[in-house]
């Protein structure tokens, strides 16, 4: 696919994106799960590797945090309400999955559940089972650790790759992706299947490289991954994309621009 072509797409991807600012401040409720593998499940398709993220810091967002799987893998800071309690810091989780309790905004794992409390009050707090909080979107920080691809079991070369991106760091979901033989212009787009999952049924042969538009600052910015797959790639493998995101996606929400706290 042609360069102009991507960034059309793109283009309408970005006008269509729903409009509420991700910086803002939201209040609602969360509950936990008692076990972390309730999440090994989740809708982004992160399955077992899930419960590694974040030291175990993960949660389940709600469709209007979700957006269809753009969310999976961003980052919030979480802060309960109860001052005898609850730290000022909070926790920050990582979603990994979809919410379908329409009760609560996110379900945490007991161990973000936990993460809310001051030293030594976790327990305390896991006892309450819900908890009224405050929560708004951070941005992930990776240290110095580069976006990866995992290849999905699901893969058959040369007919049909499917992969899956780990450690998105910054504040932006990816809108758009494609996929070229190294060394050649010949781009095929790549849609997302599901959650993480983006796949082609045009796949190159020999080493690929990937192109991916994210959301960045007012509009939107490429990266260019120059050689991620080498040529005899295998289903289950993770590679290194030897690129890192750390753009902050800057929607226009003057009203909680600020994303100060509530109380």
């Amino acid at each position: 696919m042609a360069a102009i072509g991507l960034f059309l797409l793109v283009a309408l991807l970005l006008a269509s994106s729903a409009a509420a600012c991700d910086r803002c401040v939201h209040q609602s409720k969360v509950a936990f799960f008692s076990k972390a593998q309730a999440l090994q499940s989740g809708a982004c398709g992160y399955g077992s590797l899930a419960i590694g993220f974040n030291d175990g810091r993960i949660a389940a967002a709600a469709p209007s945090i979700y957006k269809d799987g753009a969310a999976c893998g961003a980052c919030f800071q979480i802060r309960c309400d109860d001052k005898k309690i609850c730290s000022e810091e909070g926790a920050t989780v990582v979603v990994t999955d979809r919410n379908h309790d329409n009760a609560t905004d996110l379900v945490l794992s007991s161990r973000a559940f936990a993460a809310m409390a001051n030293n030594g009050m976790g327990p305390q707090l896991l006892k309450l089972g819900l908890a009224n909080v405050q929560y708004r979107r951070v941005p992930c920080d990776y240290k110095k650790k580069n976006m990866a691809v995992r290849v999905e079991e699901s893969s058959q070369k040369p007919h049909y790759l499917a992969i899956k991106l780990l450690y998105q760091g910054g504040q932006t979901q990816i809108e758009a992706m494609d996929v070229a033989k190294v060394g050649t212009p010949n781009w095929n787009f790549m849609g997302r299947n599901y959650g993480a999952v983006w796949d082609t049924s045009r796949v190159p042969e020999g080493a690929l490289q990937l192109r991916f538009v994210v959301t960045a600052g007012f509009d939107g910015k490429m990266y260019w991954a120059k050689s991620v797959l080498p040529a005899d790639w295998v289903n289950g493998a993770i590679y290194d994309s030897g690129i890192q995101i750390t753009d902050i996606a800057q929607e226009g929400c003057a009203i909680c621009d600020d994303g100060t706290w509530k109380h």
